[in-house]
């Protein structure tokens, strides 16, 4: 079993109350995992999202959601299976990634997702 105490996390768990405050009303992109105490993909990819949320720190915000905890918000975005990461840009969802998979993958579509951005805000 993994100990939370001994990383400093910069991925903060929301509730069906905080969720519209926190992700869609963020001036940067939000990375939403949809996940459950139970389940291990879950459990397996935690690490990685934990170090994608230090690389990006500052750029990207990270956020944790219990399925189980919180169905509202599940139900709102029609999560059907977890790990679902979704992310989110100016309130809407941008990207999703269904299931559990190595770093790199994730990473991408991070960094696609900041690319967008970059690439609207010099565009005007």
């Amino acid at each position: 079993m993994m100990n939370k105490e001994t990383t400093k996390s910069k991925v903060v768990h929301l509730n069906d109350g905080q969720f519209d405050t926190e992700v869609l009303k963020s001036n940067i992109p939000v990375l939403v995992d949809f996940y459950a105490d139970w389940c291990g993909p879950c459990h397996a990819i935690a690490p990685t999202i934990e170090a994608l949320s230090n690389e990006f720190d500052g750029k990207v915000k990270f956020v944790k959601v219990d399925v189980d905890a919180n169905q509202g918000v599940a139900s709102r975005y029609e999560i059907m299976s977890i790990p679902t990461i979704m992310l989110f840009e100016n309130g809407k969802v941008e990207d999703s990634i269904v299931g559990a998979y190595p770093a790199n993958v994730y990473k991408q579509h991070i960094e696609r997702a900041l690319g967008r951005r970059n690439y609207s805000e010099t565009s005007h």
